[in-house]
Formats: structure tokens, C-alpha cells, sequence
């Protein structure tokens, strides 16, 4: 999958939220990178403030979600796999957007 595909898979992964997350992610980035770093087989990552720890007073650094490409190629040759475990991935960095933690995201099908 080239770099247009994967981009336009992480766009149809959000398009497909409900209404009212996607409008929790108006301040959110969510952008595309190769990999990290420190931890090239890092699918995903969050780096932000929850909302269910967010006060009234803190000024918080803009939200980013990562999604990491190339780590994400190596999981699978299959496209439709492909794009399941891509969806999978945008959905669980969203998930820690609203608090959610890895393990109750693995029991909800989104580790």
C-alpha cells in the first residue's frame, strides 16, 4: 500500500466516527509518520492530555495522534487486513483521547 492509500485508510477510519467523537477531536492532529524512533514496531501513539483529566484552568499543548506506517505494513501483505489493523490502531489512539485505558481498549476488541 502506498503512502496516498494508507493516508486515505486513516481519513475513512475517522470519517466513520459517530458524530459526536468526532466532534471531541475537533482540537486533535492526527497525522501519519513513518515510525518511532526509540520504538520502531509502535503501531500507534497518543500524545496529549485526556479529556476525562483535563481541568478548567490548564493550558494543554495541542493533542497529536501518531500513526505509524511502516510498522503497520510489516503486520500483513493483505490490504483488507491491512486496513483492519489500521482502523483498529486509529480507533485505540483515539480511545486513550477519552481516557480509556489499553487494557479495558483490548477487552472492547481495540488492542
Amino acid at each position: 500500500m502506498d503512502e496516498a492509500d494508507f493516508d486515505q485508510v486513516v481519513e475513512d477510519a475517522l470519517d466513520e466516527l459517530p458524530e459526536w467523537a468526532a466532534d471531541a477531536l475537533d482540537n486533535v492532529v492526527v497525522l501519519v509518520e513513518e515510525e518511532d524512533a526509540d520504538e520502531p514496531d509502535l503501531l500507534g501513539l497518543y500524545v496529549g492530555v485526556p479529556e476525562t483529566e483535563r481541568g478548567h484552568e490548564e493550558p494543554f499543548e495541542p493533542t497529536r495522534i501518531i500513526i505509524f506506517r511502516l510498522p503497520l505494513l510489516r503486520l500483513t501483505n493483505d490490504p483488507a487486513t491491512l486496513r483492519k489493523e489500521i482502523r483498529i490502531t486509529v480507533l485505540h489512539e483515539i480511545g486513550h483521547h477519552f481516557g480509556i485505558s489499553d487494557e479495558r481498549l483490548d477487552e472492547l476488541g481495540y488492542g
